[in-house]
């Protein structure tokens, strides 16, 4: 089943053309990672496809359910329905400073899903437990080390039982040690056949979880296929010239 369809997105802000057609999909249970050198348009597309930006033009589709056609939107209460398919993990963790870990996990679920209390404090005791942080329910994420603050943002985002998951540089903001702990989750989730979209500079993280591997250069899609196309035996020039320059 496909969970996500993208066609023909356009993305512009004023003159500055982003984004320009493009078009991919997303099966359950696949983890698709994004690469591509700054400023090509990855996060952009993230956000559009979580309607954090305004589509241009292009259709949206979430498990066959249209958010956007023809760059028009769909009405409030079928956007809203659509918003509880997926969750979003940011590069900056984006947790709630005045909340404590458990409360950040299950405030959402509660005030927005309108979710039984004492069943969503449970999910959400056992998340923290699986992403290894069990014993700071109680704490703030001041009191937290980076890597520990977007472990709680993944667990979090999986407290709204999304049925996919989108990853925007989930570890740019990590050193090398933190990035692992972050990693060595998305595996397990990847394991677990979570549907993912992943923006990273991990390559080799790429490699090992991927099912399908997206480049993209200057707004567009260049090449994509799986890891061992793409990564391995890239086709395009500006796929190898990218791979060639971080290799080094």
């Amino acid at each position: 089943m496909k969970l996500l369809e993208i066609n023909h997105l356009k993305k512009s802000f004023g003159d500055l053309h982003v984004l320009h057609d493009i078009s991919l999909s997303v099966d359950e249970g696949e983890v698709v990672s994004i690469i591509g050198p700054s400023g090509s348009g990855k996060s952009t597309l993230l956000r559009c496809a979580t309607m954090l930006e305004t589509m241009n033009g292009g259709d949206l589709i979430y498990g066959g359910n249209a958010a956007v056609t023809d760059g028009v939107y769909a009405d409030k209460a079928t956007l809203g329905r659509i918003k509880s398919f997926y969750g979003l993990v940011f590069q900056n963790f984006n947790l709630f400073p005045h909340y404590s870990v458990l409360k950040n996990l299950i405030d959402a679920p509660i005030n927005v899903q309108k979710r039984n209390k004492a069943e969503v404090i449970r999910e959400a005791k056992q998340l923290l437990e699986d992403v290894g942080l069990g014993e700071k329910a109680d704490n703030y994420p001041c009191q937290l080390s980076g890597g520990q603050q977007q472990r709680v943002a993944i667990a979090r985002a999986l407290a709204m039982n999304p049925k996919m998951l989108f990853f925007d540089e989930p570890t740019s903001a990590l050193d090398p040690e933190l990035t692992t702990e972050v990693l060595k989750i998305l595996r397990q989730l990847a394991e677990r056949k979570m549907t993912m979209v992943v923006v990273t500079h991990e390559i080799d993280f790429a490699r090992a979880v991927s099912d399908r591997v997206i480049f993209m250069a200057d707004g567009y899609i260049v090449e994509e296929g799986t890891p061992e196309c793409v990564l391995d035996n890239p086709q395009n020039p500006r796929t190898r010239a990218f791979l060639q320059k971080i290799a080094r």
